[in-house]
């Protein structure tokens, strides 16, 4: 039995941690950290925890979370940087599930997300938190960077194609929808019911903070440099990503049902689709599943793979969990073997 701490515990992802760590066989959450809400019981914010988390919240001081074998950050950017170099010289292994340590090159990172890296020589140690392109290096780090939920849908898309060398990758096209609770938890209008309710529209336009982190992920498996158009979109509802992505084919003499199919044998969270479905977003509702149909239109020179996850839970905390069973040696489904709820 390990001890966990989550710092930024009232957050929509610190939820989703708090819900399936609770369940976790090999788990005990012993610290959960709001600057605002400390001294609060935790099952006051989330009901929903009654009589599985009887905690209350704390300040995030290191001396408290040093105790923890592993630390997960579900906070804003920015934060993790700051206390990571303590509790890892402290022999706690830290999830960030920001972007804090995604991106290996500190300039890139000031570019998008607008501030200096406070501990940069952490960059190269940290290892990027995707299981199915990197599960040998999370077996074996301290440092775990967890990817963004969009990075997640579109690399788990793409990289069967690149793996192959089947499409040109000079011009791959990503289009993909997110549910509102992507932004995270905060009162602005452009996130409110009547703001977004009924409605539908396109957003970081000229450019996304989150294409750095994908084109970096892709270029790792591709054999050469990949361009990428990303256009997100926002759609009127609570959670879910769904993402189509386009490619033109080096060679129409492919079965690209096979090839998905074989790539992802092994991944106990990637499920592709029979030929001829397309995957909706309420089929991985809550689930840390990912589901991929892949087909070429009119038998053309374009493959199209649909990809949808659930972006709180494959797109965040449902991965970071998957990370940490990883990394201590637990079955890497524990405490996620949870069937989507439909309706």
């Amino acid at each position: 039995m390990i001890k966990a701490g989550i710092v930024g515990g009232t957050g929509y992802s610190g939820a989703e941690l708090l819900r399936f760590l609770a369940l976790h066989p090999q788990v005990k959450v012993t610290t959960v950290t709001s600057r605002t809400d400390a001294g609060s019981l935790v099952s006051s914010m989330f009901p929903n925890m009654r009589k599985h988390v009887d905690l209350r919240f704390v300040q995030p001081e290191v001396a408290t979370l040093a105790a923890c074998d592993v630390v997960f950050f579900a906070t804003p950017h920015g934060t993790a940087m700051q206390m990571a170099p303590a509790l890892l010289k402290s022999g706690v292994k830290v999830i960030d599930l920001s972007a804090d340590f995604r991106i290996k090159d500190a300039a890139t990172f000031r570019k998008w997300y607008k501030m200096e890296h406070t501990c940069p020589e952490l960059l190269g140690q940290a290892v990027y938190g995707l299981p199915e392109l990197n599960r040998d290096l999370i077996k074996s780090c301290n440092l775990l960077a967890n990817p963004g939920c969009y990075p997640t849908a579109v690399q788990l898309g793409f990289m069967p194609l690149l793996h192959h060398g089947l499409v040109e990758t000079d011009n791959l096209v990503a289009d993909a929808k997110s549910g509102v609770s992507g932004a995270g938890k905060k009162i602005e209008l452009g996130y409110m019911l009547c703001e977004v309710s009924e409605s539908f529209k396109a957003y970081g336009i000229n450019g996304h903070r989150h294409l750095p982190e994908i084109l970096q992920g892709l270029n790792s498996v591709s054999n050469s440099k990949v361009g990428l158009t990303f256009m997100p979109h926002l759609v009127p509802m609570i959670r879910g990503i769904q993402a189509s992505l386009y490619a033109t084919l080096l060679t129409e003499q492919v079965d690209l049902q096979r090839i998905f199919e074989d790539f992802y044998k092994d991944q106990p969270f990637v499920d592709v689709l029979e030929t001829g479905l397309s995957p909706e977003t309420r089929s991985v509702r809550g689930s840390n599943n990912c589901q991929i149909s892949v087909c070429r239109p009119q038998n053309g020179k374009t493959a199209v793979v649909l990809v949808v996850i659930d972006n709180l839970v494959k797109g965040a905390a449902g991965q970071a969990v998957q990370n940490m069973n990883l990394m201590f040696g637990f079955p890497e489904a524990a405490g996620l073997d949870i069937i989507a709820a439909i309706p």
